[in-house]
């Protein structure tokens, strides 16, 4: 089946040249292009390749836009060795989603530099990080952003809206253990299969975990002229639901400490969301 154009804002189609035999999918597996970041760049690659023989159901760009080159009900050829859960060969039963990122980098986070040779500064543009783990080792790596966030999340909506046999949200890296470390560390998977898969959401419980009540408390916010974000969890992964101007008056309702930065849960246009606490003089916690 194809996922119509009307279903996914900004959703474009492509055929690709390595198309398999029909499957029934049952897992979606996230991967990063490892790529460079000009939009259409690694679509156009996965569609006409023909040395790799690579292909994937979808391409995820950097400003949210999509382009779709296999139809999910037929093979793609973006996983390669692989299992998942005592099955192999993850290709005969996965839709692939490829997010445009540079992948693993090395260098600093002041400067970048990705592995066919362009280099990457922090700032406005990228969101920079060093971070290891067991699974993806060292090095520095780039933040999604929200607007691949957020279309990826409308994607994944459709996708399991439509398609029964689908089960599960999972990653090259668990896939590939040892041999692939795509999705990068700074992806929000679990919030990301806690929102599709009706699972709790295990950012929200931390945050409630962590965090006290704070009771009859306002805070002004004070941005020298800027606009503060207002996030659904306190970390700075792609989660803004909200711009709250210079100067506002907003009532606390929980503040905490995550990653050695202060946070104030807060509510503004009816919504409640997170906010850097520096941002907001003075703040008092009432007893509860």
């Amino acid at each position: 089946m194809q996922v119509k154009r009307h279903k996914v804002e900004g959703l474009t189609f492509q055929k690709a040249h390595h198309i398999g035999g029909e499957i029934t999918p049952s897992i979606v597996i996230l991967h990063d292009t490892a790529g460079r970041l000009e939009t259409g760049n690694s679509a156009a690659y996965l569609a006409s390749n023909n040395s790799g023989k690579v292909s994937v159901h979808f391409v995820l760009e950097r400003d949210g836009t999509i382009t779709q080159l296999v139809p999910t009900n037929r093979r793609a050829n973006h996983a390669g060795k692989s299992s998942f859960h005592g099955r192999d060969w993850c290709n005969s039963f996965s839709i692939g989603i490829e997010i445009v990122n540079p992948g693993k980098m090395t260098g600093t986070v002041q400067s970048a530099r990705a592995w066919w040779g362009e280099t990457f500064a922090a700032g406005d543009e990228f969101d920079l990080e060093h971070v290891e783990t067991p699974e993806h080792g060292a090095g520095v790596w780039m933040g999604y952003t929200e607007a691949q966030i957020d279309a990826l999340v409308a994607l994944l909506e459709v996708l399991f809206r439509d398609i029964p046999t689908l089960t599960d949200i999972t990653t090259h890296w668990y896939v590939s253990p040892g041999r692939k470390v795509d999705t990068n560390p700074l992806f929000p998977l679990e919030r990301i299969r806690a929102r599709i898969l009706g699972r709790n959401d295990p950012a929200e419980i931390e945050a409630e975990e962590g965090s006290e009540t704070c009771g009859g408390d306002l805070v002004q916010v004070e941005t020298h002229g800027d606009t503060l974000n207002m996030r659904r969890w306190p970390s700075f992964n792609p989660n803004v639901i909200a711009a709250i101007p210079d100067g506002t008056i907003v009532p606390v309702i929980r503040k905490g400490t995550f990653a050695d930065r202060d946070w104030l849960r807060v509510l503004y246009a009816g919504r409640e969301g997170w906010i850097v606490s520096r941002y907001a003089a003075p703040i008092t916690c009432s007893e509860t």
